[in-house]
């Protein structure tokens, strides 16, 4: 049997795995899956595990000696691997056990091309860790971040590390957001893919250093590669910052946003 990912170059591995997991993730939709409890309140599903070997299957087949750090299963590989790819099946799992389909299939290769698969609407946003584009119907169109929407995705899930000097919450109740934004809670990195396409003006969440997060990675290499603006909640771009993410389509934007996050840490 001929292998078809072997010829792939990264990005299109990146995009072949992360379809592939799409296609677990939407197949597996409203079957009442049983809860797999990870401590914490956290928990996978079978959609999670099963779009996880769907996608090292790909990955393996295109780059077996490549190493796999994923969500569910762990680091998978040689110790000494040079390359490292980056995978969390299921992003939102808490909205899809609920029948929420906002969520994503996020795979990104360390410090090189990324996918993050929208399940249900089909999309493939993209880069091959220059530029950015969403791959849908077939054909691809290069992302164009904007901030005209005004929209501005803020993560509220715990835990809060930066508080009480920061919390995502007072954030949305400051005078100087309001005026200026509007809010949208979307507890999946597929906002970050928004902000990339000019979907969102941008998205906020705490946390540590995300740059090595299998949630984050694919999402924020898209959006460096789209041309957003990338850095923690402390302004320090990621990488080296353990504080995290701002993520604006623009400058400007960039620039509002953390002079109210700075406003409310003072």
């Amino acid at each position: 049997m001929i292998n078809s990912y072997a010829s792939l170059d990264d990005a299109g591995i990146a995009i072949a795995a992360a379809r592939a997991g799409a296609d677990v993730v939407h197949n597996m939709y409203g079957q009442g899956l049983t809860r797999i409890d990870k401590g914490a309140g956290d928990f996978a599903t079978a959609a999670d595990v099963e779009a996880e070997k769907t996608i090292l299957g790909v990955i393996r087949a295109a780059r077996p000696d490549d190493a796999v750090l994923g969500e569910e299963g762990g680091h998978q590989g040689a110790a000494e691997a040079v390359r490292q790819w980056l995978v969390d099946p299921l992003c939102g799992t808490l909205n899809y056990a609920v029948g929420n389909m906002l969520v994503a299939v996020n795979v990104a290769l360390r410090d090189g091309a990324a996918a993050v698969a929208d399940p249900f609407s089909g999309e493939v946003f993209f880069t091959d860790g220059e530029t950015a584009w969403v791959q849908h119907d077939g054909a691809d169109e290069q992302l164009a971040p904007t901030s005209a929407t005004r929209l501005v995705d803020v993560n509220l899930d715990p835990p809060f590390p930066s508080a009480p000097g920061f919390r995502a919450v007072d954030l949305l109740a400051h005078p100087g957001f309001v005026e200026r934004f509007r809010p949208r809670v979307v507890s999946t990195t597929l906002a970050l893919a928004w902000v990339a396409a000019g979907k969102r003006a941008a998205y906020v969440t705490d946390g540590g250093d995300l740059s090595g997060s299998v949630h984050f990675a694919a999402g924020i290499a898209l959006c460096r590669a789209a041309g957003c603006v990338v850095t923690g909640i402390d302004g320090a771009p990621i990488g080296q910052s353990d504080r995290g993410l701002v993520v604006a389509a623009d400058p400007e934007t960039h620039g509002l946003l953390m002079s109210l996050i700075r406003s409310r840490s003072q």
